[in-house]
């Protein structure tokens, strides 16, 4: 296969994926090195730049998407007549930076942090994508942990937990590692 026609398959899969998926399940299906898949990828990403395009493909963590353009959202939305998601509440940011900032987390931590139940705040993060379970902590009783999933580095420009605003102490001074 040229490498023209692998990177109009690469687009088509992505396009019917519709979901983050990784560089690697993307050499397996086209059969090629991952090397090369991942600069057919960013070869993508760069023709996406153009204004002509209104797609753009998203790099988050180790996956990839593609998606449409956020200053085309209006259209989007108003030609699938969907209705702009509720914004989350300021005690589900709270419980969102607390996981965010400190993946995996129990909920006994997130409510040891914030001091107040945090049962609801996760259940609708749960509920919206914005989080999901990471496992079981070993812990006494092991308790389900937390953290982030790609949908939250979407929803927030993200392309991976790295790129979180630094956390400052109190005196509003950065603190160094």
């Amino acid at each position: 296969m040229e490498e023209i026609e692998w990177q109009a398959v690469l687009e088509a899969v992505l396009f019917a994926q519709g979901d983050p998926i990784g560089a690697d399940k993307l050499a397996a299906a086209l059969e090629l090195p991952e090397a090369k898949v991942t600069a057919g990828l960013e070869a993508l990403q760069k023709r996406y730049e153009s204004p002509a395009s209104g797609l753009t493909l998203l790099h988050l963590g180790d996956h990839w998407q593609l998606a449409t353009k956020n200053q085309y959202g209006f259209w989007v939305r108003k030609a699938l007549e969907t209705r702009r998601a509720a914004p989350l509440s300021a005690a589900a940011l709270e419980t969102l930076t607390v996981i965010a900032y400190n993946q995996p987390v129990s909920r006994a931590f997130i409510e040891q942090v914030r001091g107040v139940d945090s049962s609801s705040s996760v259940a609708g993060l749960l509920e919206k994508g914005l989080i999901e379970e990471a496992g079981r902590l070993d812990l006494p009783g092991r308790p389900v942990s937390f953290r982030t999933t790609d949908h939250f580095l979407r929803v927030f420009g993200l392309s991976s937990l790295e790129d979180l605003p630094p956390i400052r102490p109190a005196g509003g001074k950065e603190e160094t590692p």
